[in-house]
C-alpha cells in the first residue's frame, strides 16, 4: 500500500541509551542452558500474583542488557498493572542473531529463536500462561529480534511491539499465520533510518528496510483491509483493524524523535503503555 500522507514518529535504542528514568528491576537473574551455551534472563513477576494472564518479552538493544531495558521501559509497573509475568533476557554479546549478519551473534551461528522459542515453552508452562497470551517487545536490535522471531514462529507469539527497528534486508520473513503488530518508529532515528538503507549497530554495518515497508509488509502478511491515517500525541498512527484471524497493523510515527525508547513529554507518546494497550487488546 502507499500513503500520501507523511506519518508521525516512535523510535528506541540500539547501543547507546540515557540514563534510565526508572530504578532498574531488583529481581534477581535466571538463567538456561541452550545450544550449548549458558543464557540469562531477568523475570519479573507481580508480588502475589499466583495466575499471570500473559508473558512479555521485553528485549534490549545493542549493548545493553535486559536490566537496563527493565530501568529504560520501566516494564515491571506495566507487568504489574495488567498481571502479566515479564522476562528481559540477555543477549550474546550483548546482541541478538537478529538476521542483519552484522552481530557477533549472526556470525556465530547462535540461534536467538530458538533460544526465545525455548524461554517461552519454560515460562509459559512454569506460570500456566494461556495459549495466546505471549507478546513480545524490543528496542532496537531487541524490535529487530522481536519482529524475526514473530517471523518464524507466528504459532508462539499473539502480538509484536517493535521499537525504533525495522527489518534486514535479506532477512526471510513469511509467516504461517497472522501477528497484530504496532510498530514504532522517529523520523530523526539516526542508528535505524526511518528511510531504510545503511545502519551501524554493534558488530557493524548492515542495510535494512523503511520503516513505512515493514508496515506495509505487515499489512500484506496479515491480508489487511485499507488502512487510516489518524493524529496521535507527537505523531501519526497509520492503523487497520480487521485482518486475517483477527489480527491488527498499526504504524506510529514521532515526528523528530531520535533513537531512544519514547515517553514522557518530550516524546508525547509513551511507547510502554501504548504496547502494553496493544497487547491487551490483541490476545489470540
Amino acid at each position: 500500500m502507499r500513503r500520501v500522507i507523511p506519518l508521525v514518529a516512535a523510535l528506541l535504542l540500539l547501543f547507546t541509551f540515557p540514563a534510565a528514568q526508572a530504578p532498574a528491576s531488583p529481581d534477581p537473574p535466571e538463567a538456561l542452558m541452550f545450544g550449548g551455551l549458558h543464557r540469562t534472563y531477568l523475570l519479573h513477576v507481580p508480588a502475589g500474583l499466583e495466575h499471570p494472564n500473559a508473558l512479555v518479552l521485553n528485549l534490549h538493544g545493542g549493548s545493553q542488557t535486559g536490566r537496563k531495558q527493565a530501568a529504560e521501559t520501566n516494564y515491571d509497573a506495566v507487568a504489574d498493572q495488567y498481571g502479566w509475568v515479564v522476562a528481559y533476557p540477555d543477549g550474546i554479546d550483548l546482541s541478538w542473531a537478529d538476521g542483519r549478519g552484522a552481530s557477533t551473534p549472526d556470525q556465530r551461528g547462535v540461534d536467538d529463536v530458538g533460544f526465545l522459542s525455548t524461554l517461552i515453552g519454560r515460562l509459559t508452562r512454569q506460570f500456566g500462561i494461556p495459549p495466546g497470551r505471549v507478546f513480545v517487545t524490543g528496542m532496537s536490535a531487541g524490535g529487530f529480534m522481536a519482529t524475526r522471531l514473530a517471523c518464524a514462529r507466528p504459532d508462539l507469539v499473539a502480538a509484536i511491539v517493535p521499537v525504533a527497528s525495522t527489518l534486514g534486508v535479506d532477512v526471510h520473513c513469511n509467516p504461517s499465520k497472522p501477528v497484530s503488530v504496532l510498530a514504532i518508529h522517529g523520523t530523526a532515528d539516526r542508528v535505524v533510518p526511518y528511510t531504510g538503507g545503511r545502519m551501524v549497530g554493534r558488530g557493524g554495518a548492515s542495510t535494512v528496510v523503511a520503516a513505512q515497508t515493514m508496515a506495509d509488509r505487515w499489512l500484506a502478511f496479515d491480508r489487511c483491509p485499507p488502512a487510516v491515517l489518524a493524529p496521535v500525541a507527537g505523531g501519526e498512527r497509520l492503523s487497520t483493524a480487521g485482518c486475517a484471524d483477527g489480527t491488527e497493523v498499526a504504524f506510529v510515527t514521532i515526528d523528530g524523535w531520535g533513537h531512544t525508547w519514547p515517553t514522557g513529554p518530550a516524546a508525547g507518546f509513551d511507547a510502554s503503555q501504548a504496547s502494553a494497550q496493544f497487547f491487551a487488546a490483541h490476545g489470540r
